[in-house]
């Protein structure tokens, strides 16, 4: 005997209104977007693979555009200088004590506006007067402008101290040779630029430019390290004695007509 089929079985359940089917996608997507911890947290980026992507990113260059990179014509350009100046690369530790006894190489000392790299040894936070004052007016102007410290990172060196650090670290001056590194002489400091927002190193770079133009600078901003690697001529010296506008203390002036040029417009032409 055949069983006969009921209508019910047979039926074909109908779609859903597209009014409906519209309704429920909605509220699909409102849950969703809703409840971050749910789908959306299957997608969130772990913070060591930030990180990583971080580093991929600087070492292809993405992150790191700066204004003065380093280049073997810079290093040539330091040591030419050096040789104008007819400084010795200095060797050995007896030899740097010897020209800070003799006042050729002077201290920098941490200030309101400056500081210094704990870990820097203390018997090399020395440097030529002129490098020194150079690093002391880029801090004060630097401070006024941010109310932050500039950081040295590194000073003088001696070539037994360059080889050791060679060593570690291949991208390294070498310690001799026509492109050996200008810290050498004592003529050149490396300032933190790390952890630097992009306004202070602009300004940072825009000042350094200024005085590169000038030639009384050579600047390279590292890589590795991240910092502004400046060497200074010693022309530095002579051409600040004629500044007023950078880093002088301010003075007030007296009340000019309209159309005056004050005495601190005009100190960047007297340096031409």
């Amino acid at each position: 005997m055949m069983r006969r089929h009921t209508t019910r079985s047979l039926k074909i359940r109908k779609p859903l209104p597209l009014a409906l089917l519209t309704a429920l996608i909605t509220l699909a997507i409102f849950v969703t977007v809703a409840s971050p911890g749910t789908a959306f947290a299957l997608h969130r980026v772990a913070p060591h693979r930030h990180r990583r992507l971080l580093r991929v990113r600087r070492h292809l260059g993405i992150l790191w555009n700066p204004l003065f990179r380093p280049t073997h014509d810079s290093l040539l350009r330091q040591n030419e200088e050096i040789d104008r100046l007819d400084l010795a690369r200095i060797q050995d530790d007896a030899e740097l004590e010897a020209l800070k006894a003799s006042g050729a190489l002077v201290p920098i000392e941490a200030s309101e506006s400056l500081k210094i790299e704990p870990s820097l040894d203390p018997s090399r936070r020395f440097c030529r007067p002129w490098t020194r004052d150079f690093v002391q007016d880029l801090s004060e102007v630097y401070y006024r402008q941010f109310h932050a410290q500039i950081q040295v990172n590194s000073a003088v060196r001696t070539v037994k101290v360059q080889k050791k650090l060679r060593r570690r670290n291949r991208n390294a001056a070498p310690a001799d040779g026509d492109t050996a590194s200008s810290h050498l002489a004592g003529i050149t400091v490396d300032l933190q630029r790390r952890g630097m927002t992009n306004e202070q190193i602009r300004f940072v770079e825009h000042y350094l430019f200024y005085l590169n133009a000038l030639g009384l600078v050579e600047p390279e901003e590292e890589r590795r390290h991240w910092c502004f690697h400046v060497m200074v001529s010693d022309r530095y010296d002579d051409w600040r004695q004629t500044q007023t506008i950078f880093p002088r203390p301010p003075v007030e002036e007296p009340a000019t007509e309209p159309g005056t040029v004050t005495a601190a417009a005009t100190a960047v032409s007297a340096s031409n």
